[in-house]
């Protein structure tokens, strides 16, 4: 390690402790001529707690012990510790002046400006069009010389400002006291053993390592996310978790990757610059002569900036009860942008390879963990070692008095993630093999990652690495998390399961435009099919795994649970039109409704006597409507044709409601003649009434099943709002996610981007490039912050900036897309798959609404009958949901059991069986 902190020559790196303390000791030399210290001898530090007396018996205290960690020593040399004349005392970590080996090997030349506001991002990059508004501070800079390691390695450790440190409960300490600065030259695989985190440097086991993967979100979110994970630190280490203490937030980690210097949102910058864990200026472009591909940045820091850009400190009084702790920080930005899954490879081969984490916490920036879900996390892997992976409820956020639901997009969103986490994921947990533990929040095992999983999970970041691009491959990897899944189940010799943790809840913000939502979509569906497809595809794999003979047999049925449900996907479009079509076939005559297994207008029926001319409109719109869809999801970015979508999504939900208007009629036309018909009196009658008339018995057999059992599995999780609130517009919204979120998906196959932004030009850094000084050392000359005020001012000025942004925040607006472009083959690719796709939709849809073929296929079927695929479609989707249903009841009762246990009460489930649940 380098810094402007002492440092010496020590058996080749400057980090490495000699084996023994020195055993003499003599004065120093007296300063250069010309020499200038920022703090002149005799005065006090602007370290906390520091006294002329106590600097003097510091500076001549004796070494600490040598304390190694990983192989490596670190040490403060000999000459640390030379004596000084008594009027002299000087602080031991002064943070602007320490004394070195030699006062000639540090040089200070004044900067050519003192502190200033410059219009301009700073050091860690610009983007986001903020140049304008947010001001960067500039300190006053000196330059001066650093060592480096013998392995040419640029590590520095910088003071933060005092004011920082204000009535803070740790003020002692580098890690406290000293922002560091790596620059890494190296790739993420090879960073273990080039470079060492403090939290190695310091021989700590890391049980919990947290990533926030980082794009350009902005202050906001990155607060609303990061105060969240300290909650969660805090609450782990305030005694009500067994097994923890006050004092192991040293077990936890939490490294902020951020996508590309780039992109990296200068307001985002400001906040970890009033927390202390970034600083401009300090990061290079070179290291004699190696590129710098990432910046790290350490720094234990003890505040958080809320949301609403407030700092929170230890000390503050909250509603959650909760004092915050030291949180381990790493903030490592990458020079380039190279996508999440790069972010991930950063994380898991060079930070975890480094630490070696019992669990790996997987967050998006943005996601916001409620305070014990760090806790239960880590908890279903403590209480099962097979455990390989887990995730708690995503839950969209819905605002202050549910204020985001009034936006139709947002409620459906809300509904599908509501009912989600209470039917498949449960029944996903009991087979024992989750399709997807979201990355927005989920955990795994590092141990169990090791070997093919993150092997198989990094061939996402290139795909198209052949010679000829495998363009079902690079949609499966848009999905990278499905593979991951699969591969740690499938781990050979290994008997590894994925759990859904009820307990464990995040909000996370949803998009709020449609035209966001179909690009969300689009990455979604395509690489969530193509992983589905692999998986089928690979079944097999299930019997050479290390699992026991019945839980094969297990993931054998969930597989083709699986499988079954990837075919409707597929037939999804075709399906949905002929639900359409069978329900709203009215004729109007008995001869045409003959003709086509149609229903003939009656004065009952809603449209008479206008029926078959209603229908005929509809089936033109219907008709018409995915037509256009299809034409504008060719090569058009969705926000190009906003109102031709929203003009679409209109039109389908005026005929889901005609549809729902239509079933409703179908029932209480039923009822009605049940009511008028000669039958057996009491339940007997009326169950023999629903055998025998189809279309009762079917339509209301798959209503209850879906939305009957919505609402009985809602209520029995104790969470039943979203159907009040939220059902409608699902209903509504049903027809534009099956067609318009879908065909645009299937008609930009060729697209594999994940649908960011463009990455601007990042502005330039200093490179630097060592020099070899009188005493054969390494040495680079480098611009560093001139004093404590210097640092102090600029810390200030973030603050003001900070305090600025909260009182704008409800004039921000977001910023525009940009588009991307594809290659010939991956869109022959999508057209050959779109072709199809449509035809065998289409061939369905003509089978079966052909009379013809139907009576051909069916010589039974009658006008009074309805359409036998219907009915198959019916009971599919009753035996389905009852299927999701009785396996979230089954893990529902595992999970109350499992609460009763960890609270220490009785656990009935056991009691009973002997066994754990």
């Amino acid at each position: 390690m380098s810094s402007y902190s002492p440092v010496g020559s020590g058996d080749g790196d400057p980090r490495k402790q000699h084996q023994s303390p020195p055993q003499q000791q003599s004065f120093p030399p007296p300063p250069p001529t010309g020499f200038a210290p920022t703090q002149p001898y005799g005065a006090a530090s602007a370290s906390p707690g520091f006294t002329p007396s106590s600097g003097y018996q510091s500076y001549h205290a004796p070494p600490p012990p040598p304390s190694s960690a990983g192989g490596q020593q670190y040490y403060i040399p000999q000459s640390y510790y030379q004596q000084a004349p008594p009027q002299q005392p000087i602080a031991p970590s002064t943070p602007s002046f320490a004394p070195t080996t030699n006062y000639a090997a540090v040089n200070f030349a004044s900067s050519s400006s003192d502190t200033t506001l410059e219009d301009r991002p700073g050091g860690g990059g610009g983007g986001g069009g903020l140049e304008g508004r947010l001001r960067r501070v500039v300190t006053k800079m000196v330059k001066k010389e650093i060592a480096l390691s013998s392995d040419g390695n640029f590590v520095i450790d910088v003071p933060v400002a005092q004011s920082l440190m204000k009535d803070l409960p740790y003020t002692q300490g580098e890690e406290f006291t000293h922002l560091r600065y790596t620059a890494c030259t190296s790739t993420p695989n090879d960073f273990p053993e080039k470079y060492t985190l403090r939290a190695k440097q310091y021989g700590r086991k890391i049980r919990i390592a947290v990533v926030v993967t980082m794009y350009n979100e902005d202050d906001v979110l990155f607060g609303k996310s990061f105060t969240a994970i300290m909650k969660n630190i805090a609450y782990i280490c305030s005694g009500r978790c067994a097994g923890w203490t006050k004092d192991d937030w040293k077990d936890i980690v939490v490294c902020i990757v951020s996508d590309g210097r780039a992109k990296v949102n200068p307001l985002t910058l400001n906040v970890l610059s009033v927390m202390g864990c970034y600083m401009d200026g300090l990061a290079k472009a070179s290291v004699n002569g190696h590129n710098v591909t990432a910046h790290v940045f350490e720094f234990t820091n003890q505040i958080s900036v809320r949301r609403d850009l407030s700092i929170r400190r230890p000390g503050d009084k909250a509603k959650d009860g909760l004092t915050l702790v030291p949180c381990q920080t790493i903030f490592l930005l990458k020079e380039k942008n190279a996508k999440k899954i790069n972010s991930h490879r950063w994380f898991f081969n060079a930070v975890c390879e480094s630490l070696d984490p019992e669990v790996c916490v997987l967050i998006d920036c943005g996601t916001k963990p409620t305070k014990e879900s760090f806790w239960h996390l880590y908890k279903a892997f403590d209480r099962n070692p097979n455990v390989a992976g887990a995730c708690g409820e995503i839950a969209a956020e819905l605002g202050k008095m549910w204020i985001n639901l009034v936006n139709p997009i947002v409620a459906v969103q809300n509904f599908e993630y509501k009912m989600s986490n209470i039917l498949d994921k449960p029944l996903e947990s009991i087979f024992g093999y989750i399709s997807v533990l979201p990355g927005a929040f989920s955990a795994y095992r590092y141990q169990a990652l090791q070997g093919k999983p993150l092997e198989c999970y990094f061939h996402g970041e290139n795909p198209q690495a052949g010679n000829r691009p495998n363009v079902s491959e690079a949609n499966m990897y848009l999905a990278e998390d499905r593979i991951l899944c699969f591969e740690l189940v499938m781990k050979e010799n290994a008997q590894y399961v994925l759990k859904y943790v009820k307990s464990a809840r995040a909000e996370t913000d949803v998009p709020t435009d449609f035209s966001d939502l179909i690009k969300q979509r689009r990455r979604w569906l395509n690489g969530s099919f193509f992983a589905s497809v692999h998986a089928c595809m690979n079944w097999m794999r299930i019997w050479k795994s290390g699992h026991t003979s019945s839980r094969k047999w297990i993931l054998t049925i969930e597989m083709l649970y699986n499988f079954i449900n990837l075919a409707f996907s597929w037939f999804n479009i075709g399906n949905f039109f002929l639900a359409f079509y069978f329900i709203f076939n009215i004729a109007g005559s008995s001869t045409e409704a003959a003709c086509n297994l149609g229903q003939q207008d009656n004065p009952d029926e809603p449209f008479y006597p206008h029926g078959d001319v209603v229908f005929g409109v509809v089936k033109t719109f219907y008709a018409g409507a995915l037509t256009a869809i299809v034409i504008a999801s060719m090569g058009n970015r969705p926000e190009a044709a906003k109102i031709l979508y929203g003009s679409i999504a209109i039109i389908f939900a005026i005929i889901m409601f005609m549809m729902v208007l239509m079933s409703a009629y179908t029932i209480k036309a039923s009822i009605t003649l049940y009511n008028s018909t000669p039958k057996e009196a009491g339940i007997a009658g009326f169950f023999d009434y629903v055998k025998n008339t189809q279309s009762f018995r079917d339509m209301v057999i798959a209503t209850g099943s879906t939305y009957g059992l919505y609402l009985f599995g809602s209520i029995l999780h104790l969470d039943p709002w979203h159907v009040f609130t939220c059902m409608i517009q699902y209903f509504l919204m049903l027809p534009s996610f099956v067609n318009i979120l879908t065909v645009y998906s299937f008609t930009n196959l060729h697209d594999v981007s994940w649908g960011t932004k463009g990455i601007d030009a990042a502005s330039d850094l200093k490179a630097v490039v060592a020099t070899t000084n009188a005493k054969g050392e390494k040495v680079v000359t480098v611009d560093l912050p001139a004093d404590d005020k210097d640092s102090d001012l600029v810390w200030e000025e973030h603050k003001k900036q900070l305090m600025k942004e909260a009182a704008g925040l409800k004039e921000r607006k977001d910023d525009g897309g940009s588009s991307t472009t594809n290659d010939d083959y991956f869109k022959q690719f999508r057209t050959n798959t779109v072709l199809l796709w449509f035809f065998s939709n289409g061939l369905l849809v003509y089978i079966f609404t052909n009379a013809a073929v139907v009576r051909a296929m069916f010589p039974n079927s009658t006008a009074a009958n309805i359409n036998p695929y219907l009915t198959f479609l019916f009971w599919s989707v009753a035996f389905l949901s009852f299927i999701r249903f009785l396996c979230s009841t089954i893990y529902l009762i595992g999970w109350w059991s499992e609460g009763l246990s960890d609270a220490g009460k009785r656990n009935p489930i056991q009691s009973i069986t002997g066994s754990k649940v």
